[in-house]
């Protein structure tokens, strides 16, 4: 499944633009793990590598990593750049998709 198909699914996306040289970036990997096991199905959390898919970047005006944007349907419900804690980013990710 491509970029594109998984964005355009009813499920909600969680897209984690990243680097491997970045600092915070690192700090996000275990915070999302924790949102994976709390939320499970309801959505997927997938990790890109603006330094491997530049144009994904590129597409989504992402200008500091990490950024993090939830899609729905295609349309993008919530972004927001630097660490976001677990308890905030469940939140926001429950607000938008129930």
């Amino acid at each position: 499944m491509t970029f594109n198909e998984m964005i355009q699914g009813e499920k909600p996306v969680l897209v984690d633009f990243s680097a491997e040289w970045c600092g915070p970036c690192k700090m996000m990997a275990p915070i999302l793990k924790d949102v994976k096991k709390e939320l499970g199905e309801s959505i997927t959390i997938i990790k890109v590598d603006v330094d491997q898919s530049p144009q994904a970047a590129q597409a989504y005006q992402v200008q500091g990593v990490p950024t993090l944007i939830l899609f729905k349907n295609g349309k993008t419900l919530w972004r927001q750049s630097g660490v976001v804690q677990k308890a905030g980013l469940v939140g926001i990710i429950k607000k938008f998709t129930t």
